[in-house]
This record gives structure tokens, C-alpha cells and sequence, in this order.
């Protein structure tokens, strides 16, 4: 799999790419928390952010799927959940990984999402999963994440589990080498 990275400043050339995936990945879910209206307000979001990175994975001639999200300001947690204490410094926050189903399975999100948070410049890595998805809590487990809280963040939303997992320092490992990102 050929892993390209984008920025705040490449997030117009990959937006319609990103809903594109998010569409196959919900095709089959009826909640209209996930419908692409809703989720193109937070992708726009997301990615307004200077310090937003984004990580697409490549395979035979087309997408696998992607992972993205950005380090929050001082202080910053997911909105309607409690930050736990005890839990200082910088936190990136995981905001959305989205593998293709043809791809779900086949051991493709984790480099994804490896690329993404290595190295960022924070303390620990956070992210949230639908509590209804048990085995996707147990994935994020087996990668080091462990659940702090559950919270609504809006009141049609699902209840979600917030998670975290430690991270090495920056500067104690090597920038991955990924190709940056071009279309054409």
C-alpha cells in the first residue's frame, strides 16, 4: 500500500476523495448523524485547522481508505466528554479513520493510522468510537488506545467512548517516508 500525506493547505484537493469514502463507508447506515451533509460540517472543520494532517492509503489504482485529525489547542478535549486528569501536555486528536469495506479487514487501517500519528508533536494520541461497535473498541486496544469516558458530544449523536494511547516523543523516531500527496 503507497501512504500520501496531505495538509491543511492540500485539504480542497482531497475533500470530495474523503466524502467519497465516508458515502461507501456509511452507504449501508440509516443514522442521519452520519449522512454526508452532516459529515462534510465536521471535514470542513477538521481541515480549516493549520496543524491538520491527513494520511490516504493507495492500492492497486485507487484509494484504501484514510485517517486524519490535528493536534488540539492547550487544554483542548472532545467536546461533551470530561478530559481526564492527570492527562497533561499536548493531544492529537484522531478524528476520523475510514477504511473502504473491500479494504475493511485486510490489516490496511493500521499502517494508516501509524503514518498519521508518527510522529506528531504530543503527549498522548485520543480518538472516539461508537460504543455500539465493541469490535472496533477492541481493535483500538490491540493498538495501545484504552477508553477514559463515554459521552454524547451532541444530543442526536451515538454515544461514543472516548480513548487515548500514550505516545513516544517526536523527536524518538524518524519522520515515515511517505510521498506527499498530488492529483492529475
Amino acid at each position: 500500500m503507497d501512504l500520501k500525506r496531505y495538509r491543511h493547505t492540500d485539504a480542497q484537493d482531497v475533500r470530495s476523495m474523503l466524502l467519497d469514502i465516508h458515502d461507501d463507508v456509511y452507504a449501508d447506515n440509516p443514522d442521519p448523524y452520519h449522512r454526508r451533509e452532516r459529515w462534510t460540517y465536521f471535514l470542513d472543520r477538521w481541515s480549516s485547522r493549520e496543524n491538520w494532517r491527513c494520511i490516504l492509503g493507495w492500492e492497486d489504482g485507487g484509494p484504501v481508505g484514510f485517517a486524519y485529525g490535528a493536534v488540539l489547542k492547550p487544554g483542548g478535549w472532545w467536546a461533551g466528554s470530561t478530559k481526564p486528569k492527570g492527562l497533561r501536555g499536548p493531544v492529537f486528536a484522531l478524528s476520523e479513520l475510514m477504511v473502504l469495506p473491500r479494504w475493511q479487514g485486510t490489516g490496511r487501517a493500521k499502517p494508516i493510522h501509524d503514518a498519521l500519528i508518527a510522529p506528531v508533536e504530543a503527549r498522548v494520541a485520543s480518538l472516539q468510537v461508537e460504543i455500539d461497535h465493541p469490535k472496533v473498541i477492541r481493535l483500538y486496544e490491540s493498538w495501545g488506545y484504552r477508553q477514559v469516558d463515554e459521552f454524547r458530544p451532541a444530543g442526536d449523536s451515538p454515544v461514543y467512548a472516548a480513548m487515548v494511547k500514550d505516545l513516544p516523543q517526536a523527536k524518538d523516531f524518524p519522520e515515515p517516508t511517505l510521498r506527499r500527496g498530488t492529483f492529475g
